[in-house]
């Protein structure tokens, strides 16, 4: 099988020759791999990585996450952007000048030459503050125009023909819902909103998921074989089942819903704490869920993940690449990785990758001993 084949096979629910063996490539390791760059890519570097150690890609590119409200001008919605490089920090400015108002928001992170393009920014200043500015911004947000969909159209068939059967395009799309909205007007407002003024909560996730629903069909229907959608937000750890169950939840599997119903599959992203959420997830009905993070960085274990979710859902993970992968023997991730497979492998339905993307300082032979015993542990 090509490494396409092995991937889409999974994640139909079919057994390929072998486990994918698909380890999370994103800026920051390309960087670092390929210190002469002065740029790097999560498809084209990606890809020529993927080509050299020989694994199968899952590219998770960014650059389709933003919507289509924070791309362009149009008429009435005016975005004016803004950054710099201060103190080892990078900054950000977004305005959105309307007839009646103007939004802003403002956010930062470190700064660290061309690996900073994976890293997330955090916001020093939140777009919408109050119930006006929340009215007034859905108000005024602009539909998804065929402009946009052109762009869709023109960049997935770049990334494409760039990765060939290398495998397939898992680009990050509009957000979870929740995580979109914890953006908008920030996480610890987000928690007391339904409590604070449901009806607001309600409309303000409702309006997000109309608008999500239909970018990311667009999205799928211009070629992306996967979408990536944020749900670390709603973590086990900060939000219970019950209120995952009705403030979370049916905005989420509408979104997930939809993205099936065009022909593409869901990677939902919580890379931390689950374990409560498991009777969740399985009514959410994700394709993927990424990355069955084990303690200290989560709790979860991946026996018990495959025994609850692994009939339903592809569970994507989970080698811990911070404390682990950078500081083990080549004969330790041998070791670890063959034992990881082993518990992953039965039945289908999983794809073997680290619990987050390959960070600065992975020694070479770690990843190279790590693609190997994978792949010939994965084999069925």
């Amino acid at each position: 099988m090509t490494s396409r084949e092995r991937l889409l096979t999974t994640l139909r629910g079919g057994i390929p020759d072998r486990v994918p063996v698909a380890p999370f490539v994103q800026e920051e390791y390309l960087s670092f791999y390929y210190p002469g760059k002065k740029s790097v890519d999560r498809v084209i570097d990606a890809t020529e990585l993927a080509n050299e150690l020989d694994f199968d890609l899952m590219a998770k590119h960014r650059g389709l996450e933003p919507p289509h409200w924070f791309r362009r001008s149009r008429p009435g919605w005016e975005l004016r952007h803004s950054s710099c490089v201060s103190h080892g920090m990078e900054h950000r400015r977004l305005e959105i000048v309307t007839p009646g108002r103007v939004f802003v928001k403002e956010e930062a992170r470190p700064y660290v030459g061309a690996g900073s393009a994976g890293g997330a920014f955090m916001p020093t200043k939140y777009l919408l503050s109050d119930r006006t500015e929340i009215e007034s911004f859905f108000e005024m947000a602009p539909p998804l125009a065929d402009e946009d969909r052109r762009d869709m159209n023109e960049t997935v068939s770049t990334w494409k023909t760039i990765l060939g059967e290398r495998g397939v395009l898992a680009p990050w799309g509009f957000a979870g819902v929740f995580n979109f909205a914890a953006e908008l007007i920030g996480m610890e407002n987000l928690y007391m909103a339904p409590y604070d003024d449901e009806s607001l909560y309600t409309f303000m996730m409702g309006r997000i998921a109309d608008a999500a629903c239909e970018y990311n069909q667009a999205l799928v229907e211009a070629g992306a074989d996967c979408i990536g959608i944020q749900g670390h937000m709603a973590g086990g750890r900060t939000t219970g089942a019950d209120f995952f169950r009705k403030f979370v939840q049916p905005y989420e599997k509408r979104l997930l819903e939809a993205i099936h119903a065009a022909g593409g599959f869901s990677v939902y992203h919580n890379c931390g704490f689950a374990r409560a959420l498991y009777e969740n997830y399985r009514e959410l009905g994700m394709s993927v869920w990424e990355t069955v993070s084990e303690p200290p960085r989560g709790d979860n274990r991946l026996a018990e993940a495959k025994t609850i979710l692994g009939d339903r859902i592809c569970l994507l993970g989970n080698l811990d690449q911070v404390d682990f992968l950078k500081t083990a023997t080549p004969a330790e991730v041998d070791a670890r990785t063959r034992e990881t497979l082993r518990l992953g492998k039965p039945g289908g339905r999983y794809i073997f990758s680290t619990s987050d993307y390959l960070e600065i300082g992975t020694p070479r032979e770690n990843v190279v001993a790590m693609i190997e015993a994978a792949r010939d542990e994965g084999r069925y």
